[in-house]
This record gives structure tokens, C-alpha cells and sequence, in this order.
């Protein structure tokens, strides 16, 4: 039988990112603006070594698992922590399978906005996507596809400016298409079982981070119940909206055991069986965040749909 259990390690590890985020993450929608802010929180993970969690350690092998990275997500985005973390992570898992040597700069990945796989250039084509936590990112990484079907390399694309779209957090960015990919120096040939399991990983980190949005939904909604008062009584002690807040509460509990499971996958099972888990725990965590954000806005009452309640930052 598995020990499903985390690790005092892992524990750990959880401990000190839901630190970082409770202290420098968006505690308020003015926050957003912050560039002081940021900067500190942007310096904070990238002194913590977070980035660099999936880059090659003793015999190629990550330096963590999935589920390492999948708990600093969770807690990235339950404190609405604006910071480039899944697309960097991403991209370091994409050179370590490829076995070139890590970034010196800011790098993300292009994802192709129809699979949310990597975006594949064919020879000097620049390919259409979308990079992703591209705030401080310098370049992106693409899939180059050789002359033969099977013919897989790796490529690094400019990047426009970031623009920053419906996510107030994740400022994205499209590729140059003036200039052409740039072959990666020191790559090998990349196999289609590389691509499918960083599929899967990438599917995996973003479950824990719906899932750490879901869970500072649901506290923000919680916290207000429990202050705002109607009647005399706060509403949280009404019946339909602590109906509301366990249902909340059930689909995040759920979409927190079915993205742990995916992320163990990533490195555990064959990658076409971590791919399974991770698109089933993608489609129900999608659909349980949807929820529980949306029931944040509606025990918020009026106040929910104002730009200055936290509770639409959640739901983007």
C-alpha cells in the first residue's frame, strides 16, 4: 500500500512557501500594483531555489518529484502570488529532458493554445501560441520538428512585450515572429515520451494551482461569513450560504487528492499513464474551481461584483 502521506520534508516545504505567499502575496486588489511588492516576492522565490526544481540532478534524474512542485504551486496560488513560477519550471523540466544545461536568464515556454502542449515550430517557423508567466521572462522554449515525424528538438523564441489578459496575476506574451527559433546549445534529440510526460507534468502543477486558488477563494468567502453580519446573526450561521461554503469545501478537498495523485504520477507511472491522471484531475479541478470561486463571489452578496473585492482576482 502507498503512503499517501507527506513528508516531514514536504511539509516543510509547505510550510515555508505558504509563508512566503501569506507575506507577499495579493492581500488586496491594490496590491496588484505594487511593484515593490512584487519585486521582493519575485526575489523571494527565486532565492528559494523553486525554480530550479526540475532541473537535472545525479544521473539526470529532477532534483524533486511533481509533488514537490506541485505544493509550492498550491500555496503560490492560494496567496494569489504574482510571480512567474509554472511557466519557468516548465521550461527548466523541458531542458533537463532535452539535457541541456539550465537558463542563465528569465525563460518560460510557448504553449499551443489548442492542446496546451508545447508549441511546435517545423524548421525556421515561428510557431503560434502563447507564452505563459512571461512578467520577466527574456525567452521562450518551443518544440522544433525536424524533416522526419520523429525528429524532435528544442528551440528558443523572442518574446513581445507581456500583456496581461483576463489572469490579473500571469502576465502572457506572444512570440517574435520576425525572428526565427534559435537552436538550444548542448540539446539532444527530444522523444515523443519526453513531450507526453511534460504534458503531464505541466497539467499536474496546474491542478495544485486551481487548487490553491480554490482554497484562498473559499478562506476569503469563509472570513467574510464569519464578520459580515445581517440580523444580528453573521451569515455564515444561515443555512444556505454554510450549504454553500461545505459544498465549496467538498470540491476542493476533492480536487486537492485527485491533483496530488497527478502529480505523484508524473514521475512514478509511464508517461502515458501519468498523461491519464493528469487530463482527469484537469478536468475536474477546471470545473471544482469554477465553482468554489464563483460561490466566493455569491457569499460576498453585491460587494462580490465590485472591482474592489479580492474575490474576482480569484475567479480570473
Amino acid at each position: 500500500m502507498t503512503d499517501v502521506r507527506l513528508s516531514a520534508e514536504q511539509l516543510s516545504l509547505q510550510t515555508t512557501a505558504a509563508r512566503v505567499a501569506d507575506r507577499l502575496g495579493v492581500r488586496a486588489v491594490a496590491d496588484l500594483d505594487d511593484a515593490t511588492r512584487a519585486g521582493e516576492l519575485h526575489d523571494a522565490v527565486e532565492a528559494s531555489g523553486w525554480l530550479e526544481l526540475r532541473q537535472a540532478g545525479e544521473g539526470g534524474a529532477p532534483l524533486s518529484s511533481g509533488v514537490e512542485v506541485a505544493i509550492v504551486a498550491e500555496q503560490l496560488g492560494r496567496g494569489l502570488a504574482d510571480v512567474g513560477f509554472l511557466g519557468p519550471t516548465l521550461a527548466a523540466d523541458l531542458r533537463r529532458r532535452a539535457g541541456a544545461a539550465p537558463a542563465s536568464d528569465g525563460e518560460t515556454v510557448v504553449l499551443d493554445p489548442g492542446l496546451g502542449a508545447p508549441a511546435t515550430a517545423v524548421g525556421n517557423e515561428v510557431p503560434t501560441g502563447v507564452a505563459l508567466d512571461a512578467g520577466t521572462a527574456t525567452g521562450a522554449l518551443v518544440v522544433v520538428r525536424g524533416p522526419g515525424p520523429d525528429e524532435l528538438s528544442l528551440g528558443r523564441v523572442a518574446l513581445t512585450s507581456g500583456t496581461t489578459e483576463l489572469d490579473l496575476t500571469r502576465p502572457s506574451a506572444l512570440p517574435d515572429r520576425r525572428v526565427s527559433p534559435e537552436p538550444v546549445a548542448g540539446t539532444d534529440a527530444l522523444h515523443h515520451e519526453d513531450v507526453v510526460a511534460w504534458l503531464a507534468l505541466g497539467l499536474a502543477v496546474t491542478c495544485a494551482d486551481l487548487v490553491g486558488v480554490m482554497t484562498g477563494a473559499l478562506e476569503l468567502a469563509r472570513s467574510y461569513a464569519v464578520d459580515r453580519r445581517q440580523y444580528g446573526s453573521p451569515i455564515g450561521s444561515f443555512q444556505v450560504v454554510a450549504h454553500m461554503l461545505a459544498d465549496a469545501l467538498v470540491a476542493t478537498e476533492g480536487s486537492r487528492s485527485v491533483a496530488l495523485h497527478a502529480a505523484w504520477a508524473v514521475d512514478a507511472l509511464p508517461p502515458s499513464e501519468a498523461l491519464t491522471a493528469a487530463a482527469l484531475a484537469k478536468a475536474y479541478c477546471a470545473r471544482a474551481a469554477r465553482q468554489v470561486c464563483e460561490t466566493a463571489v455569491q457569499v460576498h452578496g453585491g460587494i462580490g461584483n465590485t472591482w474592489e473585492c479580492l474575490a474576482h482576482v480569484f475567479l480570473r
